[in-house]
């Protein structure tokens, strides 16, 4: 277990300080005197003091060495001005020169600053705090100090000297610069404006992706062993993407979202939490992955809060990933989940695209090739013994029957969509819809064919029962007036044509002037279905199943 930093706070407690001082062991120093016997006595990682705290320290001329040198921030004191009169040996270290004697801009190198105060040593003699941040190019190891000003008033109140506290920022100047170049890094990682991706296929896209995430996680993050990893929500499984520097067996091994035997990436994928692994050799989840790495880090990637995958770095060093490699590399991780995601809304914008135009495709032929299809089976109908003509009829009925499957089967392979399977109730039925109104038969095969049945139309019981003396169905929906004969005699007509079928009719609300449904009932037909169709009522009849009998009619609600 990791042990707490022991923190001396002299003076009151900083607000900005109370959240991370609850990680560590603070001891308070009222006055100087128990500040330097607390130091004397015991070792402390740090000294926290505000500003105000260490003006009066240094104005009552209670410069106690000892508590001073524990203080990392460099301190002066300034005329007001602004000549150094005295400095705390951090201070001295960043100056190029000899400080005291000197203004304290010249003292630190001529600095460029940046400040809300053109002035900010005329605005703290005028007793108002001020600050401002330097960029020491003199200092190439410390080269930006943010430096605080503070007014010394003496007895009578007037201000007769100046405090000046700096505290070097370089890292985390250097930080912020790495993390909005990683998020201006995100914005491109796409390469492409949207536009143009729409125009890329999947593969293209995704190596685009790929190049770019190399490209950046090198140049900017600064790691040459890296893997990336995409959570599969239906599996679990962490499918790599992306590998540089990992052993063959690590970029083909199989990993899931596990918090156990998995490794850290199944940790870190489970959990959702990033991992520091600082030793290899003896953390328990870690599964090699670079030849020789002792050390590695492993961040989820979360598009809000999805897990999509895992970004995995690794090191030939022990604790080679810190605090500020491990912020840097959770920020990017939100890019790239986020391009990820952009990816994916780009796939089922095209799979979305590519169903639509096959579902307008389907609209358009299913009926011209259904009226094709009644034709030539009338024809054969009526052929009577000419063999030839009538084997010329049946390709035509193979031919356009084959239209419609390829068109079908084109669709399935654009949009990456499977062939009807058992998991559809209807799959491997063959249902025959006779309608006149070709709204409904236009319907019937949207809804049938969604279900997994094969569907076929026509317009006319003349039509259906040719088509049924040639093809096997097992269900035909009737409507109860068909436009060439009365409903009973049409219901005849298919029972005659293809006995094994179930044949079902269909009506609007209307009146059955010519009994048809009672007359069809005393010849054991078993459903009536009302239009529209509802899904229930067609899976039901198709399958031969109790739907209501057409003695209970009254009561049906589909």
């Amino acid at each position: 277990m990791e042990s707490r930093p022991r923190i001396l706070v002299f003076g009151p407690t900083p607000p900005s300080a109370v959240g991370w001082l609850s990680a560590a062991d603070a001891v308070s120093a009222a006055d100087p005197a128990s500040a330097a016997d607390r130091l004397a006595t015991a070792p402390f990682d740090a000294v926290l003091a505000d500003p105000d705290t260490l003006a009066r320290l240094l104005a009552d001329r209670s410069r106690d060495e000892l508590v001073l040198s524990a203080i990392q921030n460099g301190i002066a004191l300034l005329t007001l001005d602004g000549v150094v009169t005295w400095v705390h040996p951090v201070f001295r270290s960043w100056c190029p020169t000899e400080p005291v004697g000197r203004t304290l801009l010249d003292a630190l190198g001529n600095p460029t600053l940046a400040s809300e105060h053109p002035d900010p040593i005329a605005v703290a003699a005028r007793g108002e705090p001020a600050n401002f941040r330097a960029n020491c190019p003199t200092n190439p190891e410390r080269p930006f100090l943010d430096v605080i000003l503070r007014p010394v008033a003496g007895p009578d109140g007037s201000v007769h000297e100046l405090v000046a506290i700096a505290r070097n920022v370089s890292h985390e100047v250097e930080q912020q610069r790495k993390l909005d170049a990683l998020h201006e890094a995100g914005d491109e990682l796409s390469g492409l404006d949207a536009d143009q991706l729409a125009y890329m296929n999947d593969p293209t896209r995704v190596e685009l992706l790929k190049q770019n995430l190399k490209h950046y996680i090198h140049d900017l993050l600064h790691y040459d062993t890296i893997e990336v990893r995409l959570l599969d929500r239906h599996t679990g499984e962490l499918k790599p993407l992306l590998q540089e520097g990992m052993t063959p067996e690590a970029a083909t091994r199989k990993l899931f979202a596990l918090p156990s035997g998995n490794g850290v990436t199944g940790y870190v994928a489970a959990t959702g939490t990033s991992y520091l692994c600082p030793d290899a050799s003896s953390d328990p989840l870690y599964l090699q992955g670079a030849s020789g790495a002792r050390s590695s880090m492993t961040v989820p990637l979360k598009y809000h809060d999805d897990i999509v995958g895992t970004l995995n770095v690794e090191s030939p060093r022990l604790n080679g990933f810190g605090p500020r490699d491990l912020q840097a590399s959770e920020l990017f991780s939100k890019e790239i989940a986020a391009a990820l995601h952009t990816l994916d809304l780009l796939h089922a914008q095209q799979s979305c695209t590519t169903t639509q135009l096959i579902d307008a495709i389907n609209r358009e032929i299913v009926i011209p090739v259904d009226d094709v299809l009644c034709s030539a089976s009338v024809l054969l109908d009526k052929l009577g013994d000419d063999a030839e003509a009538a084997a010329h009829l049946r390709r035509i009925l193979g031919a356009a029957r084959a239209v419609k499957e390829n068109v079908q089967k084109v669709g399935r392979d654009l949009t990456g969509e499977p062939g009807p399977t058992g998991a559809t109730p209807l799959a491997g039925k063959r249902v025959l819809v006779v309608d006149q109104d070709e709204r409904v038969r236009r319907a019937a095969h949207l809804q049938l064919s969604r279900l997994g049945a094969e569907v076929e139309t026509a317009g006319t019981a003349t039509e259906g029962a040719a088509l049924l003396s040639e093809t096997v169905f097992d269900t035909v929906l009737l409507e109860i007036k068909p436009p060439d004969m009365g409903g009973y005699a049409a219901y005849c007509r298919m029972r005659a044509a293809r006995p094994s079928a179930v044949v079902a009719m269909t009506a609007a609300f209307g009146y059955d002037d010519g009994h048809a449904i009672v007359k069809a009932r005393t010849d054991g037909m078993k459903y009536v279905l009302f239009k529209p169709f509802r899904q229930e009522q067609l899976v039901k009849a198709v399958l031969d199943t109790a739907v209501v009998p057409v003695g209970g009619a009254s009561g049906l609600s589909v």
